[in-house]
């Protein structure tokens, strides 16, 4: 693990996205409500923030971060038959939560998933991503902006 001990507290904020795909029956009864398990967004939100707050439990090397926020976005999406989901994790600490903001996406599918398979075991994990991070020694760093960085080339200093 790596010592941060020697960095400065900063506020870290990481925001992250994904969804899980499935049939569009298996999303209507989603929206409606209509599932057996209960409210799956509702278990869902709530999968997220705890997986959020347990990352180093999961993740061997992540260090435990004092969280300051932790909000979680489930849409249902017919057009793309998904649930779209976004995690954006905040701490004033000494290392990023793009981790946290990671997992609590991942935990959210997951359990999507868990409370779902008896409908549609063809469900899919898909295009799990960080989006955005700030704070810490690098600062603002976005997906938008490193894809223009990549197609643009390299760099010159």
């Amino acid at each position: 693990m790596i010592d941060v001990g020697a960095k400065p507290e900063t506020e870290r904020i990481a925001v992250a996205t994904g969804e899980i795909r499935m049939a569009a029956a298996t999303l209507r009864r989603i929206a409606a409500g209509r599932v057996p398990k209960g409210d799956v967004l509702g278990v869902a939100r709530v999968a997220a923030i705890m997986a959020a707050k347990h990352t180093p439990d999961l993740l061997p090397l992540c260090h435990p971060i004092r969280l300051t926020g932790i909000e979680v976005d489930l849409r249902v999406d017919a057009k793309r038959k998904a649930v779209r989901i976004e995690a954006r994790v905040s701490a004033h600490d000494r290392t990023g939560v793009e981790m946290e903001a990671l997992t609590a996406v991942v935990a959210a599918a997951l359990c999507i998933y868990d409370m779902c398979k008896a409908l549609d075991r063809g469900m899919t994990l898909d295009a799990i991503r960080l989006e955005e991070k700030r704070g810490g020694r690098s600062g603002l760093w976005t997906r938008s902006a490193s894809a223009v960085s990549a197609r643009s080339g390299p760099r010159r200093r």
